[in-house]
């Protein structure tokens, strides 16, 4: 997490994106076989491939035009993100960073007079804020999805994302890792 302490919010919340990206990054890192990036658990389940495309699509549309259109674009085809993943490890990472630039760019662009400005979500009206938080949480729990599926895959040979189990007394005073995934 974030180690320096700010009263922005934009900054925070940039830092706090910036967080969850890397962790979701450092998961992928630890799948070895990129085939495993394709595979879907059961029928209920997404493969990470396909949690990557619906997450970048969902950031283009919130943060295209951010202030001045709803979050919600006429051209997004939210069902078609679950549909047909990128193939390869670098196709997929393509799309994993696209996503992340429309939400950074977004996130560039406004001031803290912008805070209290309304936007819309499928026409519901939210304060800057709110759709910024809603954006944080979501983006947080499919970054969740990732690093759970990522561990599942490697298990032999995994590595801790913030503190290892059974040494959190080792790292008193740092980030515990209480709100973050293992």
């Amino acid at each position: 997490m974030a180690t320096e302490f700010t009263t922005s919010y934009l900054q925070d919340v940039t830092a706090l994106l910036h967080y969850y990206k890397r962790i979701g990054e450092r998961a992928l890192e630890q799948i070895r076989d990129d085939a495993e990036l394709l595979v879907v658990l059961d029928d209920e389940s997404n493969s990470i491939a396909t949690i990557i495309k619906h997450l970048s699509g969902n950031m283009r549309s919130r943060w295209t035009n951010f202030l001045t259109t709803d979050g919600e674009k006429p051209d997004r085809n939210r069902d078609g993100e679950f549909e047909a993943p990128a193939k390869t490890r670098a196709e997929i990472m393509a799309v994993w960073e696209l996503g992340w630039r429309h939400a950074f760019d977004g996130l560039a662009a406004l001031s803290d007079a912008d805070l209290a400005r309304t936007v819309y979500i499928r026409k519901e009206p939210l304060s800057v804020t709110q759709a910024i938080n809603r954006q944080i949480t979501h983006c947080s729990y499919h970054i969740g999805q990732i690093v759970f599926l990522a561990k599942h895959f490697s298990s032999g040979h995994w590595n801790a994302l913030t503190t290892p189990r059974r040494k959190s007394s080792v790292t008193a005073g740092a980030d515990s890792g209480s709100a973050s995934p293992r």
